[in-house]
């Protein structure tokens, strides 16, 4: 049709998308060079950003054994925490009595730093992975919970209705009815979580490991090698970045008509 303006091609998106935090990004790390280069400072108060790479290349290895470490952490967290939330919130939007004996309790338990919490995991369950995947699960699964509530409390009250009318019973309304209609709350809720469980495994390596990016941020930090801990704070945001993103891709597989909604308005989630 005459005057219609054409929708921009996928890879144009992504590169409008990917171009202002790139270069957000580049401008933040050039002026910390020059603020660093210009007053002096000393490397163990604030290191450059050319200090930072050229002290990846001496610790790579062991960087790569401690990265494999705190991502199986955080992987089976997220998968112990997903699964916790998810059945929670079924419990909660399905039994009345439940959401209000056990939703304040959770909301409660989130006021509770992790970092008190972890010494007291390591105590019970020792120095091994049990006690970071259970910091990580407990970090993942509150925004789960809180976002597959929502996602099944807000199903159509009349396409319930319909179909408990042709007979459905409790059972099949939640297979076919609620479960569907909460899966992209759910991986919404999970999405965020992605983002902070390897942080969570940090967390719960700070307070015993014997391998690990907390272990190796604590010696670094010990040796006042700041440097090296801004390695590994690096390699935990892209560690975090890549989580997430899988998590986002396994949304757009388990959810795909809210996903082809948005393509097809030339938006991409």
């Amino acid at each position: 049709m005459a005057g219609t303006v054409p929708a921009p091609r996928p890879m144009l998106r992504r590169v409008r998308r990917l171009l202002p935090p790139t270069v957000l990004l580049a401008a933040l790390v050039g002026s910390w060079q020059l603020v660093v280069d210009a007053r002096h400072l000393a490397p163990y108060l604030l290191p450059s950003p050319s200090r930072i790479v050229r002290a990846l290349p001496p610790v790579a290895g062991a960087l790569t054994n401690d990265a494999a470490t705190t991502t199986e952490e955080a992987v089976l967290g997220l998968l112990v925490g997903a699964a916790v939330g998810g059945l929670l919130a079924l419990a909660i939007a399905s039994f009345p009595l439940v959401r209000r004996a056990l939703y304040p309790l959770l909301v409660g338990s989130q006021t509770i730093p992790m970092i008190v919490l972890a010494p007291l995991l390591v105590l019970w369950f020792g120095y091994g992975l049990t006690p970071k995947v259970v910091v990580v699960a407990l970090i993942v699964f509150f925004p789960v919970v809180v976002s597959t509530v929502a996602g099944l409390t807000s199903v159509d009250a009349e396409m319930v209705d319909l179909v408990r009318s042709m007979g459905a019973g409790r059972t099949q309304i939640l297979r076919m009815v609620l479960i569907p209609a909460a899966v992209p709350a759910f991986f919404s809720g999970l999405r965020i979580s992605a983002a902070y469980a390897v942080a969570g495994a940090v967390v719960g390596e700070w307070v015993g490991a014997s391998s690990g990016l907390g272990l190796f941020i604590d010696r670094s930090k010990a040796s006042f090698r700041v440097d090296r801990v801004f390695v590994a704070v690096v390699l935990v945001a892209v560690l975090s970045m890549v989580l997430f993103g899988i998590v986002g891709l396994l949304a757009r597989i388990a959810s795909p008509w809210r996903y082809a909604a948005h393509s097809d308005n030339g938006v991409s989630t």
